[in-house]
């Protein structure tokens, strides 16, 4: 693996082989990472710095060298202090705390990334002084410079962002997988995993995380050469331009998708490739494969009127011309309570066509655990 640090797809295919025989990998840190892999035992890697996007063997050597010097860095301002900042320079870091190097000092990635420039400068000024200190060396006149900063306050990011930019500094997601998040939704419409995909003439359906995304100029058009993966495997996917034109958002890198299409034997690969022929988000998903939304108290209902408003139907055109609305209905679930501590009665109340709302992300936050999305075998 140190020989492939350099290629990233050598290196993901290692890595997979690796777990295969059931070795974990021990994320990058600065505090205990060195510039190549090195195996810890026999089941544990040490995840090498050097395979860090942005790096490079100098900036690695010079963490070493002051971690051995002064013991593991205490803080980012610790660390920001005591390495030569002429060989780790702010690109290194930046993309050191995108890969996770700082998790075990601080795991608030965002606010570390916003910090780099602060971290620097109060290196500089801790030094500026310890210099005029020598001069004028009247005892503890210095002390307060020695406070640390805070941290530069920045939203949290996502599961999909902190993933996406971990990907951006190693080449591939480490710490998780895009999937994981929405995932168990997910297997709740597609049940067959891409491991478990077999050369079929029957529209097949699948879900993953888009990837490897290229586009190229066929015979008959542009065509969308690209990768779903949902983890247990990944499977190569050829869209049209007709569907790539419709679908520009959901057809892009590190989106989460749900495909329908022939997989077949690709006699070139020698694997298996899957035709495309029409491909959700996971709000359309939910539209289309849903029987309804159920609220689990009466409660609740009262905010489904502000979401027909906010996340009103959207319309779609039927092979036949015509227009229908896609969205979610809404049912409740009411029940009486009796006295004496009887059984009482419980039903479900359809709230009709003009409960039908776009069930986006944003909207079911809004409803939180009271609501739940039925799907054909749930």
């Amino acid at each position: 693996m140190t020989i492939e640090m350099d290629d990233t797809d050598k290196l993901k295919v290692l890595l997979n082989d690796a777990k295969i025989f059931g070795i974990e990998f021990q994320s990058p840190c600065v505090n205990k990472g060195v510039y190549r892999f090195e195996p810890i035992t026999n089941r544990l890697v040490n995840y090498g710095l050097g395979a860090v996007k942005g790096t490079g063997r100098g900036a690695i050597e010079a963490i070493i060298a002051a971690r051995e010097a002064g013991g593991p860095f205490l803080s980012f301002y610790d660390f920001c202090l005591r390495v030569d900042r002429k060989a780790v320079n702010k690109r290194a870091v930046e993309a050191l705390i995108k890969a996770g190097a700082f998790d075990s000092i601080n795991p608030e990635r965002s606010r570390l990334l916003a910090s780099v420039g602060r971290g620097y400068t109060h290196a500089e000024t801790q030094e500026a002084n310890a210099d005029q200190g020598g001069l004028f060396d009247f005892g503890d006149s210095h002390a307060a410079s020695h406070v640390e900063p805070d941290l530069v306050d920045a939203p949290v990011w996502s599961i999909k962002e902190r993933l996406s930019l971990e990907k951006t500094a190693i080449g591939f997601y480490l710490s998780g997988h895009l999937f994981d998040h929405g995932g168990a939704e997910v297997r709740r419409i597609v049940k067959r995993q891409i491991a478990d995909l077999q050369d079929s003439r029957e529209p097949t359906l699948v879900a993953g995380i888009v990837s490897d995304m290229r586009v190229i100029n066929g015979q008959r058009g542009r065509v969308a050469i690209f990768k779903i993966d949902d983890k247990s495997d990944a499977v190569e996917a050829v869209a049209n331009e007709e569907l790539l034109n419709a679908n520009k958002e959901l057809l892009a890198e590190d989106e989460l998708i749900i495909a329908q299409g022939k997989v077949q034997n690709d006699r070139f690969s020698g694997g298996l490739r899957m035709n495309v022929t029409a491909v959700w988000g996971l709000a359309a998903a939910r539209a289309k494969f849903g029987r309804h939304l159920l609220l689990a108290n009466a409660g609740a209902a009262g905010l489904v009127h502000e979401l027909v408003q906010r996340f009103p139907p959207r319309e779609l055109e039927t092979e036949e011309g015509g227009l229908r609305k896609l969205g979610l209905p809404v049912r409740v679930a009411m029940k009486a309570e009796p006295a004496g501590g009887q059984v009482g009665a419980r039903w479900l109340v359809e709230l009709g066509e003009t409960s039908r709302f776009w069930p986006a992300d944003e909207a079911l936050a809004k409803l939180g655990t009271a609501a739940e999305v039925i799907y054909e075998a749930g």
